[in-house]
């Protein structure tokens, strides 16, 4: 919930108007349900109009003995209370080691607050490694549907094999979630999201279906959104298939947010971190995240580290909350001026050393960044002009460099790196600098299209060929939706672009377009 005291202090250490912002945010709490009594019997919830469950159930952030069960309370979901009273309210979970529960391993109850929006996250503890469970949440006379989760091997396991699939970008007016029908079927391992969750802006006439509202700025309006979202049944089905690690990017909050500073720069730094608090709030009550994960004010920590054995690192980045501004204005421009400054910043000081410091410690045979922003320096236009994106590494040019040569004088075995953002796949081979092509290969990227943001897309878009021609780290480029399959061994990583070149009707076809494979000890990627 709202931390004032963290809220002070972000705003005093970026340079906000602490008293403005201490009331700002007093009065967006005043607006929450009152902490019932837990003690009082009488006011306690012991049957439902309707199905609380109506956002499913989800897990995430698994380790080798403990994982995260989700579920939220909201009978009436597009309610900004999601149709709950202010009373806490006790909720009962189980975890089985079988889909008919008659192996019940841990169980437990737990309390359900207005003041996080009756979400209720659950870490239970002590699991074996490497193995699936299956879990349900009891509410008054409600049972949830079923879920299936999975803890992650041992630190020291040499795993044969993992799946998973990564995605971003789900807006919800320009299309369906038909990809999730597809990843439902694919019996994968893990979920990777790289933001793009929810889309913030107000409701847009004549789109596939509608946001509803304003653009999103209150605590209320986020779990409004963010329950629009998830009532999509492909996407909270998905969620009950598998653990699900999330990181967010811009839309989640504010499109093209750069730290404390805002799209729009005329917007009041105190408002503009009362809205973040109210999103991360938000954002947090709706996601499968461990209680460390908990905002304080306008702050999360969102990056964090995870194994499959010694398969796989994954590092799961942040790129929003500890950016410096876009350099050149946030306009496309050749890689000069403030792109080239030396304290422009993706990651933020602490991140980047935390990011390291993993990075050395890794005994992994693939070690993976699941982040927001494309790595690659990918010139999008023919001829002598240079057009790179500001907001993208590139902007970030500097820290790019020293990034992916760390990675390279440390002799990181394996780096691939995973992204989202914008709308279309690319498979780019990273260089420290990747306009000189003579350089060695680092590590690859696999860039993932959208779930839905955009509308249908196209299998040859536009430009196609002047991209290859710009650009020799660019090895392959599709603007269709959907998400990447990834199937890793200790000899091959294996990368399924998953396509649904119609996502404006229910039941669009779903086709594997194309596959790369990288083989460990040898950085590119190859076509399959």
């Amino acid at each position: 919930m709202l931390d004032l005291k963290r809220i002070r202090e972000a705003a005093a250490h970026e340079g906000g108007i602490t008293r403005r912002l201490f009331l700002g945010c007093a009065a967006s709490m005043a607006a929450l349900p009152l902490l019932a009594r837990q003690s009082d019997a009488s006011e306690a919830v012991t049957t439902f109009a309707s199905n609380p469950f109506t956002l499913g159930v989800a897990s995430g952030d698994p380790d080798p003995s403990s994982l995260v069960l989700w579920t939220r309370l909201a009978p009436s979901p597009l309610e900004p209370d999601g149709g709950m009273p202010p009373k806490m309210v006790e909720v009962s979970w189980e975890l089985a080691e079988d889909d008919a529960f008659k192996k019940i391993v841990r169980k437990g109850t737990t309390i359900a607050t207005p003041q996080l929006g009756h979400s209720v996250h659950v870490e239970p503890r002590g699991l074996s490694p490497d193995r699936w469970y299956w879990y349900r949440f009891r509410a008054a006379d409600a049972v949830s549907p079923v879920g299936r989760t999975r803890t992650m091997p041992q630190a020291t396991a040499s795993p044969e094999k993992l799946k998973f699939a990564f995605a971003s970008c789900q807006h919800y007016e320009t299309g369906l979630f038909t990809a999730y029908e597809q990843m439902a079927r694919d019996d994968l391992d893990l979920v990777f999201h790289l933001g793009d969750y929810i889309y913030e802006g107000a409701a847009t006439k004549g789109k596939v279906r509608a946001h509803i509202g304003r653009e999103i700025e209150t605590l209320g309006e986020y779990r409004v959104r963010h329950s629009l979202y998830r009532s999509d049944p492909l996407l909270h089905g998905m969620h009950a298939t598998c653990p699900w690690f999330v990181t967010w990017d811009d839309h989640e909050f504010d499109n093209n947010c750069a730290g404390h500073i805002s799209e729009q720069k005329h917007v009041d730094p105190v408002d503009f971190l009362v809205r973040r608090a109210a999103a991360y709030q938000a954002y947090y009550e709706m996601m499968p995240l461990r209680a460390a994960c908990l905002p304080n004010g306008p702050n999360m920590r969102l990056y964090r580290r995870s194994s499959f054995g010694r398969l796989a690192d994954f590092a799961v980045l942040d790129t929003r909350q500890y950016r410096t501004d876009q350099p050149n204005d946030d306009k496309k421009s050749d890689i000069v001026g403030g792109a080239l400054d030396p304290y422009g910043t993706l990651l933020g000081t602490r991140q980047r050393d935390w990011l390291q410091a993993s990075l050395l410690q890794s005994t992994s045979t693939w070690n993976v960044l699941a982040q927001q922003v494309m790595m690659g320096m990918v010139d999008r236009t023919a001829g002598d002009e240079k057009l790179y994106s500001m907001d993208q590494w590139p902007g970030y040019a500097w820290e790019r460099g020293a990034m992916l040569q760390f990675l390279h004088d440390r002799r990181v075995p394996n780096p691939v790196v995973l992204t989202g953002d914008i709308h279309v796949n690319f498979v780019n081979d990273l260089r420290v600098d990747d306009r000189k092509p003579e350089l060695p290969v680092v590590a690859t990227e696999f860039v993932g299209t959208s779930i839905s943001s955009g509308g249908n897309g196209f299998e040859k878009p536009k430009g196609l060929a002047e991209i290859h021609a710009e650009n020799a780290c660019v090895k392959y480029h599709n603007a269709e939706r959907g998400y990447v399959r990834c199937t890793l061994t200790p000899k091959e990583w294996r990368s399924d672009f998953v396509v649904v070149p119609d996502v404006t009707k229910p039941g669009g076809n779903i086709l594997t377009r194309a596959s790369f494979v990288v083989e460990a000890g040898q950085p590119g990627a190859k076509p399959a």
